[in-house]
């Protein structure tokens, strides 16, 4: 069943940001772009090559009004204890969610009931608290920060110019179409 268009569901669940213990709820996300960005687990192998990749780009997802949160079925203190221990975790500046009970994960439908973990789940939530994208990978493969980034821009495009759509490949600049009865059959 499709995510699209799906409300993030209501939640409410510490997080370890920059050094502090906090709470973060839904109504924390709606008026921002969102990406939650589920892993399997802290201490791990390909999670903190991706949390790094987007620890790298963070700043760029900030400059579009949209927050990253990291995510796993992990406590708040096994977060901060992996950022203490870790010099690559150390680089993030992001909320990393703590999702024990699995609120987030069920919510997102990338829990995987009989690990108690989560999938390699990234989604994109628009102001309104709707998924506007998401992609679930093996666990074996990590993510791209660099295209997670292009989609933003691509959704965010769209979100502002309802009459256009962007190509495969596009990136910010580029030109987009203007779906029209013209246009079919002629790309």
């Amino acid at each position: 069943m499709s995510q699209i268009g799906k409300q993030v569901v209501d939640f409410k669940v510490q997080a370890f940001e920059n050094g502090n213990f906090k709470e973060v709820k839904k109504e924390d996300v709606l008026g921002k772009w969102s990406v939650f960005f589920f892993y399997p687990a802290d201490f791990t192998f390909v999670c903190p090559t991706e949390l790094e990749d987007l620890a790298n780009l963070y700043d760029e997802f900030k400059a579009r009004n949209c927050e990253i949160y990291s995510v796993s079925t992990d406590t708040h203190f096994v977060h901060k204890a992996w950022h203490d221990t870790s010099n690559t975790i150390k680089k993030i500046k992001y909320p990393m969610l703590a999702d024990p009970t699995g609120v987030l994960s069920r919510g997102f439908d990338v829990m995987i009931e009989e690990a108690g973990l989560a999938e390699r789940g990234t989604f994109i939530v628009n102001p309104q608290g709707e998924i506007v994208a998401y992609e679930v990978v093996a666990g074996n493969i990590g993510r791209n920060a660099d295209e997670l980034l292009r989609r933003l821009k691509a959704l965010q495009f769209v979100a502002e110019h309802p009459a256009e759509v962007c190509p495969a490949k596009w990136n910010e600049g580029s030109e987009t179409l203007k779906p029209s009865i013209d246009l079919v059959g002629v790309i």
